[in-house]
């Protein structure tokens, strides 16, 4: 085992790393990437049927009004229930390996699909003035003939 360490789940970790960018957000990238861990304990609260908008709020206070520094917030989402508890009493907990394997890899598909976006609006452009096909360009060179 690579990170033999355990985090709380039901979307603690997701809901304090969120916090934490978006107070030290100043460019919206930062503000994204928050809001997207927001969806981890948004999709526990609506597949146990709660009331989102409430339990992600009432969530969202928890964190905000977190003091303790040597340690970070372990109030999440009850999948159950759908009632906010600390993960860290309840037994919830999801190794930390899984969890910055999983971060790195969403980060590195969202970087892959911009590059292919900018790749593929690029080639549009470019096949505004330019043959798309090998046929198209024999036409091209008889009529030019």
């Amino acid at each position: 085992m690579l990170l033999p360490r355990l985090v709380p789940g039901g979307g603690a970790i997701e809901m304090a790393v969120a916090q934490k960018l978006l107070l030290k957000a100043t460019h919206g990238p930062y503000r994204a990437l928050a809001h997207a861990l927001e969806i981890i304990p948004k999709t526990i609260a609506q597949n146990c049927g709660a009331n989102t908008i409430r339990t992600l709020t009432a969530l969202r206070a928890k964190h905000a009004n977190h003091t303790d520094q040597s340690k970070p917030c372990a109030w999440g989402i009850d999948g159950e229930s759908g009632e906010i508890v600390e993960q860290g009493t309840d037994g919830l907990w999801e190794p930390l390996a899984v969890k910055l394997q999983t971060y790195k890899t969403a980060i590195e598909t969202a970087i892959l699909l911009l590059r292919i976006d900018d790749i593929v609006s690029g080639s549009k452009k470019k096949g505004d003035r330019e043959p798309a096909t090998p046929a198209d360009v024999q036409r091209e060179q008889q009529q030019q003939d």
